[in-house]
């Protein structure tokens, strides 16, 4: 594999923190059966980041590819056997990637997701907790679509966009796209053999996407193209997140981007956390307001959460994940931030302790109504 001298992609895996990595069907399916000693590969190069302190997602397309085999289904039958073949395919790829998995111990969580889950800030909180979750208990969640239910998934296509959503919602620093190309070309190098590689996006522009925008003509099973990346890597550079486009096919391909093999690195300009607040500050409509006590304005400004204790009252007809206003004592507007409970919850949860919620509520819901990680102060926003 050709090297370059100085390789921004591998950078971006080392500085990160929190990366998904997203695998086509074209990659994880050889045949009718699971490409065994790629998802070997790929599970060592897992295994390793995690060593190193990593958090790592994967995304994994390749069920509808394993079902149709399974079935004896030809590529493009009716949308009904497509989703009948997802739900035959799923378990053959779960226990692909667990079996790659095992000799690291490391547990195989299954996480199928829509696209309300991943677009629509309720689901999304939902989704975020659960991937979290998954994450602290040691598990590696594998994401795909939840083809089975999601019509619209499997017309529209492919789980790069799906990866991208995920980056956003675990704030990846780096999303890895394996593709069967080793990055993007000004020319399609399968027809052009004058093709000249990019290495660095700095701009994603229509003069960009209009070059990348010809037929993919080895994608044999998976539904997306060089186009769908480009789309997957404006929505992670929109949440600070850098997106690596490499070839899937050599052995560790993510070892290999480290050591310097040529890929495509799309830049992200701010940090994931940084993006995030840009985006409730800027993007996000106030649908109430709740109302802090002093000790609570003071935990707030210190960086804490916003804990029940702290509020005096709620305002407003919102529902769980809605953008509200935190108001203090005086009566200014302190700050905005996605609320974890709804309004008629956090209006019952006024002055009580995190230890309460359950006997006020009935089932243990988070232990704040506001994360601080969800929480950006309206001064921040005015500068």
């Amino acid at each position: 594999m050709p090297k370059t001298n100085k390789s921004g992609a591998a950078q971006a895996i080392r500085d990160a923190k929190t990366l998904v990595i997203k695998c086509g069907s074209a990659l994880v399916v050889e045949g009718a059966e699971p490409a065994a000693d790629r998802t070997r590969a790929i599970a060592d190069d897992i295994a390793r980041l995690r060593a190193e302190g990593k958090r790592v997602v994967l995304v994994s397309s390749g069920a509808v590819a394993l079902g149709r085999g399974r079935l004896k289904l030809e590529r493009g039958r009716r949308l009904d056997e497509k989703q009948a073949a997802a739900a035959v395919g799923q378990a053959a790829l779960m226990q692909a990637w667990q079996q790659a998995l095992a000799p690291h111990g490391i547990v195989a969580a299954q996480v199928l997701f829509t696209r309300a889950d991943t677009e629509h800030r309720r689901g999304w909180l939902n989704a975020r907790a659960t991937v979290d979750a998954l994450l602290r208990l040691g598990a590696l969640p594998i994401v795909n679509e939840n083809d089975t239910v999601a019509t619209e998934e499997i017309r529209y296509g492919d789980n790069d966009r799906l990866a991208a959503r995920t980056a956003q919602m675990v704030r990846a620093d780096a999303l890895v796209l394996l593709s069967d190309v080793d990055g993007l070309y000004d020319k399609d190098p399968r027809r052009h053999a004058d093709a000249t590689h990019v290495p660095v996006v700095r701009t994603l522009d229509a003069e960009l996407f209009a070059m990348a925008a010809g037929p993919n003509a080895t994608a044999k099973l998976g539904s997306g193209g060089m186009i769908t990346k480009l789309q997957a890597a404006e929505i992670a550079r929109a949440a600070g997140c850098a997106t690596i486009i490499a070839l899937g096919s050599v052995p560790h391909p993510i070892a290999a981007v480290e050591g310097g093999v040529r890929a495509t690195l799309i830049a992200a300009e701010t940090s994931p956390a940084t993006a995030y607040k840009q985006w409730i500050a800027g993007h996000l409509a106030s649908k109430g307001v709740v109302r802090v006590d002093a000790g609570a304005l003071a935990a707030l400004i210190g960086g804490k959460s916003l804990l029940p204790s702290g509020v005096t009252g709620v305002e407003g007809r919102f529902h769980k994940g809605d953008c509200v206003t935190v108001r203090d004592p005086d009566g200014r507007d302190f700050a905005l931030g996605l609320i974890n409970y709804g309004a008629e919850e956090a209006a019952r949860l006024c002055g009580r302790r995190s230890a309460e919620i359950e006997t006020v509520l009935g089932y243990q819901g988070p232990s704040e109504l506001i994360h601080r990680d969800d929480l950006v102060r309206i001064e921040r926003v005015a500068s």
